[in-house]
């Protein structure tokens, strides 16, 4: 197998890491809808936690580009 065709499976491969963010991401904005659907009151505090989660979940896919592009490039 040659070097190159090695690393673009390996970076391929590495994109397989946006799955779980994917979910989460949409599991986390389902989760804020119904919360603010259920309690309108408290969605400035369930919007700021969302975001929260949202920022350390899509942290994750940050980390799998950049391995993939690593892989491709490196």
């Amino acid at each position: 197998m040659d070097v190159e065709a090695a690393k673009l499976i390996g970076a391929g491969l590495a994109t397989l890491g946006f799955v779980g963010p994917g979910i989460g991401i949409g599991l986390i904005w389902a989760a804020l809808i119904n919360s603010v659907g259920r309690n309108p009151a408290a969605a400035g505090a369930i919007t700021t936690t969302a975001w929260v989660s949202f920022a350390l979940v899509e942290a994750l896919a940050i980390f799998a580009l950049a391995i993939a592009l690593l892989i491709l490039f490196g």
